[in-house]
């Protein structure tokens, strides 16, 4: 396990090269003591990929600061278990999930800010809108929706792809979605769509490149997960 001042360096590093951009240290499969320690050299904002995980490192106490993001695919049955717990959910990848999530947030009397995920990549093995029609169909339903605030997208670079064309096919999904945010940003400026989530440890830099606002870094930070 990293020391602190490991981990500070590591963050300080990340945060020059990014800029501007919002650091989310991913920080699933990690225990509470290594998101302590991340915490106290400097990261702020959390994500992580399983409700099940959430629960249980951020059920309790925690520092007020400390914000946790919900990053990975949310089945709708679990919708009122991570609702309570968390301060953004980037992954609604339907208007129905997103009705179940604006349900949950009143139930527990917040407003709950949240992105949509576009599969920018078109590969059929990920979640996500698969259309500029289906994103703006979701938009102007979500009008009559009061306790969601949908504050823009989240996308990932493509992943089944050959290794020589990665870099150009990532530049090409990441500018799909920030050309995209650009088109609904016109069309329903009653929304304040300013955050593109676009970049992990292996692409975050072409995410800057491309106008992310905010990169979902993990093992660039703690290290190579170790799955049981």
């Amino acid at each position: 396990m990293r020391t602190e001042a490991e981990y500070r360096q590591i963050i300080l590093d990340i945060k020059k090269k990014i800029g501007r951009a919002e650091l989310v240290s991913v920080s699933k499969t990690r225990s509470w003591e290594e998101i302590l320690l991340s915490y106290q050299a400097g990261a702020r904002v959390f994500g992580e990929n399983h409700v099940q995980e959430i629960v249980q490192k951020f059920s309790g106490e925690r520092p007020k600061d400390m914000k946790v993001h919900m990053i990975g695919h949310l089945q709708s049955n679990k919708v009122n278990k991570v609702v309570p717990l968390v301060d953004m959910i980037q992954s609604v990848d339907s208007f129905s999930l997103l009705e179940k999530i604006d349900r949950a947030a009143r139930e527990c009397g917040k407003k709950l800010e949240v992105l949509l995920e576009v599969n920018s990549s078109g590969e059929e093995s990920k979640s996500g809108f698969g259309s500029e029609e289906e994103v703006f169909d979701c938009l102007e339903k979500a009008k009559e929706l009061e306790h969601v605030a949908i504050r823009g997208f989240m996308t990932m670079g493509p992943v089944n792809c050959p290794v020589e064309e990665k870099d150009r096919l990532t530049h090409m999904a990441f500018a799909k979605t920030r050309l995209l945010s650009i088109k609904c940003q016109k069309h329903f400026p009653l929304y304040d769509l300013d955050v593109l989530s676009m970049g992990m440890s292996g692409d975050y830099l072409i995410g800057v490149e491309e106008g992310s606002t905010m990169v979902r870094i993990g093992t660039a930070i703690y290290g190579e997960r170790y799955y049981a």
